[in-house]
């Protein structure tokens, strides 16, 4: 770890987020936005739907109305090289070496890996919520990366971020049965109204930690909103043998220098 802590490093590590701006070419925005249109229509398998997950707004199964909705187009490592060239490029390896000065990143196939779609119309809503939840490793620092492929803001689902949470120790009756935090508390409506909403241009990359609480609302737009997400871990921190983090082996992310 360098003695002298730069100031994208001090600022991931105050708030548990940062927003590079610009980080991904304008055309290779543009590849991946066909790749990611040719991937819906028709629709190419492995697919997350909106009713798969039973989140606000989502219809209730695949057979109502809205039913057939993608959620998330999975693994994408796998789909293309677009995507494992993005995943495991220098723009993003850099960044992470220069936001925690360690260079020995693994990407993840188990855990996002994927692209977001969230479509008008039958989006659904996520709660404020830790991803470390739904992950098993040794220890809970991981790092996802969220690529905008287009614009990102309130009116079509955008990421909001409570800063500073990741360092925050929260008793486990602050979160409801599926590890939501529950609004109707006090403590959390005042954590909440801290959240600032991440607004994204095509080619901004956002970083955060797998411990900051995060939400986003449903699409009120009329177009479909495109995120390629990924999540890494250090070499020495491993997945629990058994569980779903270790279900496929992750990918080494070569190192690159940063100043």
């Amino acid at each position: 770890m360098s003695a002298v802590a730069s100031p994208m490093q001090k600022t991931f590590e105050r708030d548990g987020y940062l927003v590079v701006r610009g980080l991904i070419e304008p055309e290779n925005c543009r590849q991946l936005r066909s790749e990611v249109e040719a991937a819906l229509s028709p629709l190419t398998a492995p697919v997350e739907y909106e009713a798969d997950v039973g989140y606000p707004g989502a219809p209730h199964s695949r057979g109502a109305a809205g039913g057939n909705t993608p959620r998330r187009l999975l693994y994408a490592y796998g789909r293309h090289p677009l995507y494992r060239a993005l995943a495991t490029g220098p723009a993003i390896s850099g960044h992470l070496s220069l936001l925690t000065r360690q260079h020995d990143w693994m990407m993840s196939q188990c855990h996002h890996n994927c692209v977001m779609t969230k479509a008008p119309g039958y989006s659904s809503e996520t709660h404020w919520h830790q991803d470390i939840r739904y992950w098993s490793f040794d220890v809970p620092e991981l790092i996802s990366v969220w690529v905008a492929l287009g614009e990102e803001n309130a009116r079509n689902g955008a990421l909001a971020v409570i800063p500073g949470s990741h360092s925050m120790d929260i008793d486990r009756g602050r979160l409801d049965r599926d590890l939501f935090l529950r609004p109707e508390l006090p403590d959390n409506s005042a954590l909440i109204e801290r959240a600032q909403t991440v607004d994204l241009a095509p080619g901004d990359v956002l970083f955060f930690h797998c411990r900051a609480f995060h939400a986003a609302g449903c699409n009120r737009s009329t177009s479909t909103k495109l995120s390629c997400v990924f999540t890494y871990h250090r070499q020495s921190n491993r997945p629990i043998p058994g569980t779903r983090s270790s279900a496929f082996e992750s990918v080494p992310v070569p190192p690159v220098a940063m100043p």
